[in-house]
């Protein structure tokens, strides 16, 4: 009932408007002590936006002017933040594509996935999750387009290009096997020039009741950081699945000397209703014009593909 032209659901909705862009706006603010709540929030911070139309659509129910007013505070940080990748403009120039992909190890059709990979017509390829088993159906269909490889442990590279200078990159946490092997550098001699390229598979991250268990991803993350900052190379790229998103504070060790898309969500995570991208192409010295999601293959993961500009 309203009083005096006022409604009653004034100050909820209102309330609701203003907390939603406190989340937006000082999201770094949320603590992450306990369950890691800032990171899962950042994980999923673009989706506060959906709040903007739901609280709008109840104030115009309930004749909230107020309420409906107040959404435009948290509209306003969402376009901010998001906005430019949510209106994209179309690609421009660019150099080298970059294909890169958690083809999972128990994907049925590693063969279906890896011609999937190969129709992008991307110079690299780079694929996580590679198993023993899966790598020669990989060879067989990449291996003449891409007669370039190199793979440790569970990750690969395909190229078109020459590679060189190719290593192994610790970033095990402490207390994880010597087998676990999940980052590889190497350099690409692609026509613009050559190029460190960094194919990383990070722990993976679990939530359960005592919120998000990502302490292991954290810490092969700044390893892998750190790595970065010593790398002499002035053109770089990071590819893989880091199991985080750009806006989650515990990859910024990583993702704070590097350069994220800066248009296109390109949710890749979980293939059948993708809500994050969790699988990331990040440069330093290079700029990553566009980023997109590719069709599901037999992966839990969507294929990501992102376009380079070798400045």
């Amino acid at each position: 009932m309203a009083v005096g032209g006022r409604s009653s659901w004034d100050p909820w909705l209102v309330a609701g408007a203003l907390g939603v862009a406190g989340l937006l706006a000082l999201h770094s603010a949320v603590p992450n002590g306990v369950g890691r709540l800032g990171s899962l929030l950042e994980t999923f911070l673009p989706w506060l936006g959906v709040a903007v139309p739901v609280l709008g659509c109840l104030a115009l129910l309930k004749r909230s002017w107020a309420g409906l007013l107040a959404c435009l505070a948290p509209g306003t940080v969402w376009l901010w933040m998001f906005g430019g990748m949510w209106f994209s403009s179309p690609p421009g120039s660019y150099d080298l594509t970059v294909v890169q992909h958690n083809v999972a190890d128990d994907n049925a059709d590693p063969a279906g996935t890896a011609r999937a990979l190969l129709a992008t017509r991307a110079g690299l390829i780079a694929v996580e999750e590679l198993t023993p088993a899966a790598r020669p159906a990989y060879q067989d269909v990449l291996g003449t387009s891409h007669p370039h490889r190199a793979v440790h442990g569970t990750v690969g590279l395909w190229s078109a290009y020459p590679l060189s200078d190719v290593r192994a990159v610790d970033i095990r946490p402490e207390g994880f096997p010597e087998g676990w092997r999940r980052a590889l550098r190497a350099t690409v001699s692609a026509p613009g020039g050559r190029i460190a390229v960094y194919v990383v598979h990070l722990p993976s991250v679990r939530l359960g009741p005592t919120g998000l268990a990502s302490a292991a991803r954290d810490e092969s993350a700044a390893l892998l950081g750190a790595r970065i900052a010593a790398e002499p190379a002035g053109r770089l790229l990071v590819v893989g699945d880091l199991n985080g998103t750009v806006q989650d504070r515990g990859l910024a060790p990583l993702t704070s000397r590097l350069h994220a898309p800066p248009t296109g969500f390109a949710f890749s995570w979980p293939a059948g209703l993708p809500v994050a991208r969790i699988d990331q192409v990040l440069g330093r010295g290079v700029e990553v014009t566009e980023v997109s999601a590719l069709e599901a293959t037999g992966s839990d993961h969507l294929p990501v593909l992102g376009r380079v500009l070798l400045r």
